[in-house]
């Protein structure tokens, strides 16, 4: 598996092989934003096969609640895998941390992500990367059905935050 940025012409393989996490964080919204440099985003490949992808919102969480607490926090959005039977085979674990990579090449020193509060399995694995619980909040959005209705929604959220440290350097012992 690798782990590399998203390139153009890797939306239409992302379109193909995963599906969309929804209308506002569609493959290709997420590569605009990621062209412009308001985000990073990642996929992970297994052979020439895009297995999971997530984006790194250099200007965080949205969410009033979270920006009055971490308003200096990027975030880790909209990680998934496909299909789901690659979980628990470190997909995950390694974008989370190219995203960690990423963040700290960039001189950041803390890196959050949103987890409905119905999702125990992903909040157990962002907690044992080292994310700790912070500040709940909503996540509201909206999709539009096949019909043309647009939905409104708001999951109950729980924003966890990681302080990142450099990679300590081996140092000689007199």
């Amino acid at each position: 598996m690798r782990i590399s940025e998203c390139r153009e012409e890797d939306v239409a393989l992302l379109d193909k092989h995963m599906p969309s996490p929804g209308a506002a964080y569609d493959h290709a919204s997420r590569f605009a934003r990621h062209r412009e440099g308001a985000s990073t985003l990642l996929i992970a490949w297994r052979d020439e096969l895009p297995v999971g992808s997530c984006e790194v919102v250099w200007t965080g969480c949205q969410a009033p609640e979270v920006r009055a607490v971490h308003p200096d926090c990027s975030e880790i959005n909209g990680l998934g895998l496909w299909p789901e039977t690659l979980r628990s085979q470190c997909v995950g674990t390694a974008l989370i941390q190219a995203a960690e990579e990423l963040a700290l090449k960039r001189g950041l020193v803390k890196l959050g992500v949103g987890v409905e509060k119905n999702n125990p399995r992903t909040a157990d694995l962002y907690e044992r990367l080292g994310f700790r619980p912070s500040t709940p909040y909503l996540d509201c959005g909206s999709y539009e059905d096949s019909a043309g209705r647009t939905h409104r929604v708001a999951d109950a959220c729980t924003f966890m935050v990681k302080t990142l440290a450099p990679p300590q350097k081996d140092v000689a012992q007199p």
